[in-house]
């Protein structure tokens, strides 16, 4: 049988690398869209998005695609693991 202090340890492990997973998947979407697949221009593409070449756009929005549904599945992962648990603890300890 497990002690319960080394389940404990292991979902925190668990936890912490899932949340290193979406952090790198995040950064490296970004790195990609920013740096890489960069047309020279910083910042917003604005006109040059009509001057670039098809394949190299669509590989642009793919990664920013990427970003965008990465992003969101890791603020629902902390919404549910972190800021629901510590707002019901909250509420609990206040009435």
């Amino acid at each position: 049988m497990v002690p319960r202090k080394v389940k404990k340890i292991a979902w925190r492990l668990v936890h912490l690398a899932i949340i290193i997973n979406f952090l790198l998947n995040i950064a490296y979407c970004a790195l990609q869209v920013f740096v890489v697949f960069n047309p020279g221009t910083g910042g917003p593409l604005f006109g040059g998005a009509v001057d670039m070449e098809l394949d190299f756009f669509l590989k642009r929005r793919l990664y920013a695609i990427e970003f965008w549904i990465t992003f969101l599945g890791f603020a629902i992962y902390m919404a549910l693991t972190e800021i629901l648990p510590a707002r019901q603890r909250f509420e609990n300890d206040s009435s």
